[in-house]
């Protein structure tokens, strides 16, 4: 399919928990954007329950949080319960932000796609999310 056909993937980006720096969340939003998906940004401060009505509501096709608050091991889980309760099993989630190497076996483990730290180029985490949309779409 040429881009002009297909589907434009939504890709939700979210802030979750009391982290206020929002520059990175801000960089790869547009980016995503320059590479022809919508995003919807929530803004700082979310809630998981927030963060999953959105993304309900959006109908995205990614979940994309930025933590840089150490809160992931938390935040994550949380978001995959609601997720799951939601029905949104299809969904998939990338994070971004400051994610220890050791964290990354147990969050792929729960399920979340992709973990990509800073100075991560935006080409590899476009590429990612073209990937994981593709594999969902196709089952």
């Amino acid at each position: 399919m040429t881009q002009s056909t297909e589907t434009k993937i939504r890709v939700l980006v979210a802030k979750p928990g009391l982290d206020g720096h929002d520059r990175g969340a801000k960089i790869i939003a547009r980016a995503l954007r320059d590479a022809g998906m919508e995003v919807i940004y929530t803004g700082l401060r979310q809630t998981p329950e927030m963060i999953v009505d959105a993304a309900l509501q959006e109908d995205v096709d990614v979940i994309g949080l930025s933590i840089l608050s150490g809160a992931h091991m938390a935040i994550t889980p949380r978001i995959l319960e609601l997720m799951k309760a939601q029905g949104m099993t299809d969904v998939p989630i990338v994070l971004g932000g400051i994610i220890p190497d050791a964290d990354i076996p147990a969050l792929k483990e729960m399920g979340v796609s992709g973990v990509f730290g800073p100075g991560t180029n935006t080409d590899a985490i476009i590429t990612h999310i073209r990937e994981v949309v593709a594999r969902a779409r196709s089952n």
